[in-house]
C-alpha cells in the first residue's frame, strides 16, 4: 500500500454516515456499495488502466496520470490531457502515490480497474480506509469493456457518451467474432508475445496481458498450467515453441530480431511474420491492458487475416482516436503509427 502520513488521515467515521441528498450509494464491480457524491467532477485513477479508461470517457474529470507520459506520446493527446500532472499509482506493488499528493488533488472519488478478486478488493478497501475517500474497483477484463464503460458513465453522470463508446466496442467485438468464426483451424496462428529488449519476457496464456489473442483466434505458445501472468522464457523454450507469428511493442527488439542468431531459427522470422504494434499514446496490445486495446485488436485481425478484415486501417485508426482519445490525427501521425519500419 502507498506511503501515508498518519497526521493527514481523515476521520473514518465520515464513511459510516448515511447517504445525504447530495450523495448516493453506488455498487462497484466487486458488489461493494460505496457512498459517492451525487455530482462527481474530480476523479483520481488508482492505476494506468483506470487513468486511460477515465480519459476516454471523461477527460475533463481526470485529475492526472499515474505514470509520466513520454514526450513522443503527448502529441497524440489533447493539450489539456497531455499537460496533466503525474499523481502516482495508488494500489498494487508498484504504488508511487502518497497521501499528501492524493489529498492535494481534492478528488471526489478514486477508481481502480483490474481483477475483482479477494486480493484486489482488500487492497481497494484498505486504500479507502487510509485516505478517507470513496474508492471503487471495476472489472477491467477486455470482454467486460462495454459494461464497464456504461457503468462508469452512470457513475460520472455521462450516460450518452458512455453508450456511444460501449456501442462502438460491442460492434467491434461482434465484427471480430463473426470474422474469426470463418477462419479455418489451419490458418489460426501460434503466436509469441515478445517483451523487452531481448524479447524473452512474455505474458503467459490466460494473462490479462494477452487475452486479445483469443479475440483473433490465435494461440499463445507461452503457457503454464500453474501460472497465468508474465514470465521469462529461455532461448531453448523459444526454439521449442517455434511460433508462427511474433508480436511486440518494443521497437528496439523489432529492429534486432531480424539479425539475431537465436531468433533467426524461429519460423515467424523465417516467414517474415514479426509485427510491431503501435504504442502511441498508449500500447495497442497491453501496456496497460485497458480500452486502448480496442484499436490493437482491429490491427491484429487485419494483419493476420487481411482477406477477412479488409477494413482500411488508416480510416479505422483515425476514427478510434477521434472517438476515444479526443484528437484528430494528422497524416504524418497516421504514418508514424501505421507505416512499417524500414
Amino acid at each position: 500500500m502507498f506511503r501515508w502520513n498518519s497526521a493527514l488521515a481523515l476521520v473514518l467515521a465520515l464513511l459510516s454516515l448515511p447517504a445525504t441528498a447530495e450523495e448516493r450509494l453506488f455498487t462497484d464491480g466487486a458488489g461493494r456499495q460505496v457512498r459517492v457524491p451525487e455530482h462527481i467532477g474530480r476523479v483520481l485513477a488508482a492505476g494506468d488502466p483506470a487513468a486511460i479508461t477515465l480519459f476516454t470517457l471523461a477527460p475533463d474529470k481526470l485529475l492526472g496520470w499515474t505514470t509520466p507520459l513520454r514526450d513522443a506520446e503527448k502529441p497524440f493527446l489533447p493539450p489539456r490531457s497531455a499537460a496533466l500532472p503525474v499523481l502516482g499509482r495508488l494500489t498494487g506493488r508498484a504504488n508511487t502515490a502518497n497521501v499528501e499528493t492524493v489529498l492535494a488533488a481534492r478528488p471526489d472519488i478514486v477508481v481502480d480497474l483490474g481483477d475483482v478478486d479477494a486480493t484486489h478488493v482488500s487492497l481497494i478497501e484498505r486504500t479507502q480506509e487510509q485516505i478517507g475517500l470513496p474508492c471503487l474497483i471495476f472489472n477491467g477484463s477486455f470482454e467486460k469493456t462495454p459494461e464497464l464503460l456504461e457503468t462508469l458513465g452512470d457513475l460520472l453522470g455521462d450516460k450518452p457518451r458512455a453508450k456511444d463508446l460501449a456501442d462502438y466496442t460491442r460492434h467491434t467485438l461482434a465484427e471480430l467474432a463473426a470474422g474469426v468464426a470463418r477462419v479455418p483451424a489451419e490458418r489460426r496462428p501460434r503466436v509469441y508475445y515478445a517483451r523487452g529488449l531481448d524479447g524473452l519476457e512474455t505474458a503467459l496464456d490466460g494473462s490479462i496481458n494477452t487475452e486479445m489473442l483469443t479475440y483473433v483466434g490465435a494461440t499463445n505458445v507461452a503457457r503454464s498450467p500453474e501460472r497465468h501472468n508474465t514470465a521469462t522464457a529461455s532461448p531453448e523454450q523459444i526454439l521449442a515453441w517455434d511460433p508462427e507469428v511474433v508480436i511486440t511493442m518494443d521497437e528496439r527488439f523489432y529492429r534486432a530480431i531480424w539479425t539475431h542468431p537465436l531468433w533467426g531459427g524461429v519460423k515467424a522470422v523465417r516467414d517474415k511474420r514479426v509485427y510491431l504494434l503501435p504504442r502511441l499514446p498508449f500500447g495497442w496490445f497491453d501496456s496497460p491492458p485497458a480500452v486502448n486495446r480496442l484499436i490493437g485488436v482491429r490491427f491484429l485481425a487485419t494483419t493476420l487475416y487481411p482477406d477477412l478484415f479488409p477494413r482500411d486501417l488508416r480510416e479505422t485508426t483515425a476514427d478510434f482516436y477521434r472517438r476515444f482519445y479526443h484528437i484528430d490525427l494528422t497524416e504524418p501521425q497516421l504514418d508514424l503509427l501505421l507505416k512499417p519500419l524500414p
